[in-house]
């Protein structure tokens, strides 16, 4: 559930309260990716792209004989989760700041584990490059991150508004702010780096949000290397419109529910 901020875009600035007040499909998500992890409760994990530090925590709690090292590349998220889960209360957790690109560790994790966040992350062969030099022999990398064709209606929604003359100034030149690989990459790189596959696959997921509202939030705090190319007082305007351009295609179930397709990579490697 986490954002690793990442590649050569405009700097972004990410709001932690307001991600973490508004991340609970990313948080449903992760509890599913911790259930496959199967803790003993000794073992030792790095979370990478950790963001407001709350799987992390939840990672501690199962771990009272193990450790959670948390990173994460965004300065703001880092110290959200420093305040929110203190040593004092979580011996056995820690956070640095730290590229996904840049992994180190003088200790030798049990697991990688790593949740709605390398998507952010424009290098994935320098990440498992990381990734296996922290690993201790036999260790996991899990990981679900979006994959190929992830939130593609979404995009359909909001390209259109993009190139719309009121809006189109502010993304001209834009970097690609996400990256969505498939199997096939990870079927090349993982062996390349020592890794034997487990699982690898896409997987279809649903996110739902509160009707029109809480679709316009979730734009608002998750799709901010788009919001945030847009002048702050005009952002609300932005959102409103690709939210409505969302919607008309989309509209809410019967119980008021905005439902969006998603694709996540899932991937389950042992480090030989």
């Amino acid at each position: 559930m986490s954002l690793v901020t990442s590649s050569p875009t405009k700097a972004i600035k990410w709001n932690a309260a307001d991600y973490a007040a508004n991340s609970t499909v990313q948080q449903t998500w992760a509890r599913e990716l911790i259930a496959k992890l199967k803790l003993r409760g000794h073992e030792h994990i790095l979370d990478v792209g950790c963001g407001d530090g709350k799987v992390t925590a939840e990672l501690a709690r199962a771990l009272p004989k193990g450790s959670v090292t948390g990173v994460d590349a965004s300065s703001p998220m880092i110290e959200f989760a420093q305040k929110q889960f203190p040593p004092a209360k979580f011996p056995n957790l820690q956070f640095h700041v730290l590229d996904a690109r840049k992994l180190k560790s003088a200790r030798r994790f049990d697991f990688i584990f790593s949740n709605a966040a390398l998507h952010w992350v424009d290098d994935h062969q320098a990440i498992l490059n990381g990734a296996a030099a922290v690993l201790k022999p036999g260790g996991r990398l899990v990981v679900s991150c979006g994959g190929k064709g992830n939130a593609h209606d979404v995009f359909l929604a909001l390209r259109p508004e993009m190139r719309l003359k009121h809006w189109r100034e502010f993304f001209r030149k834009m970097p690609m702010p996400y990256f969505f690989y498939a199997p096939g990459d990870y079927e090349k790189w993982l062996p390349k780096f020592g890794f034997q596959i487990n699982r690898l696959e896409l997987a279809p997921k649903a996110a739902t949000y509160d009707g029109a509202a809480g679709f316009a939030t979730w734009l608002r705090t998750t799709w901010i290397p788009y919001i945030q190319r847009v002048p702050e007082n005009l952002r609300e305007e932005f959102i409103a419109a690709v939210t409505q351009r969302y919607v008309v295609k989309h509209p809410p179930d019967k119980s008021g529910q905005v439902h969006v397709r998603m694709v996540r990579l899932e991937i389950d490697a042992v480090k030989i």
